[in-house]
């Protein structure tokens, strides 16, 4: 007599199977959202006020994460530092992401000579390194917030393209396409109301990856000295402006490493861990 072991279950959560490492990512990444959203409202200090007569300051009971170079609050510099690089990320992404699927659904679309011209453009656009791309825009027109975004989403567009053009390409071999173009329907409607519901799951993962590459990317920028200026600072300035500290093993250079390394991991680690059903448009 033989006894079945039967499978463990993971825990359900609205009819989808949740992983404890997802809701795990999803807790860390929820928590930086709303630091970024409310941070000016949370800070103890202001990010410029210098509070400590020491640089580079111990972790205490009024320093949380102790003090940076000119002696200021690196806790309060590390939430709006959340601030700038959620924020500036995220509107990048979100621009990259909309021009670039939907100029692959069009070009998926229509197809002929506007599908090769653009693909031919956006490939040589792509050809280009993004740090090197990201390092001449922003040291020929400046480093404010809106080149920031608008340079960050130019580099990553051809990417979303590609890959939504490459899903939308075979939804358009699909039977009931063929049926809608027989009815007469026009592109427009097929694109909106054909090709995106059956593309959507996938698009929202790659949204995902695209987010950790603009982040780091930014920080990159931000390193080198061509992101944020001062009296801004993301978590890339932050370092960069501290890196000093870095052979006294001081919070200052330490803390916002982290910053970015628990935000990039955590949005790979929810993708990884994000149900069938939402990853898989077959599913």
């Amino acid at each position: 007599m033989t006894t079945k072991t039967l499978p463990r279950r993971t825990p359900s959560m609205l009819g989808y199977n949740v992983s404890p490492v997802g809701i795990l990512a999803f807790a860390i990444i929820l928590g930086w959202t709303i630091v970024a959203l409310f941070a000016p409202y949370i800070i103890p200090y202001s990010v410029g006020e210098i509070v400590d007569t020491d640089y580079f300051g111990p972790m205490s009971h009024q320093l949380w994460l102790g003090s940076d170079y000119l002696g200021r609050d690196m806790f309060s510099r590390v939430l709006m530092g959340a601030r700038y690089t959620v924020g500036i990320s995220l509107a990048a992404v979100a621009l990259c992401c909309f021009c670039g699927v939907t100029l692959g659904m069009i070009a998926a679309a229509i197809g002929g000579w506007f599908d090769t011209i653009l693909s031919r453009f956006l490939d040589a656009l792509n050809s280009i390194p993004s740090k090197l791309f990201g390092l001449v825009v922003v040291a020929a027109v400046g480093s404010s917030i809106p080149v920031l975004i608008i340079t960050l989403a130019v580099i990553y567009t051809p990417g979303a393209y590609r890959f939504a053009r490459a899903l939308a390409v075979n939804i358009n071999t699909m039977d009931f396409i063929t049926v809608a173009r027989t009815r007469g329907e026009r592109v427009g409607y097929i694109i909106g109301s054909e090709i995106l519901p059956n593309i959507i799951r996938p698009v929202l993962a790659d949204f995902g990856l695209r987010f950790v590459f603009v982040v780091l990317l930014l920080s990159g920028l931000s390193f080198l000295g061509l992101g944020l200026q001062p009296p801004y600072a993301d978590w890339g300035a932050l370092v960069r402006e501290n890196i000093g500290g870095l052979s006294f093993a001081a919070p200052a250079v330490i803390v916002p490493s982290f910053a970015i390394a628990s935000l990039t991991i955590s949005v790979n680690l929810l993708i990884d861990n994000l149900p069938r059903r939402i990853r898989d448009r077959n599913a």
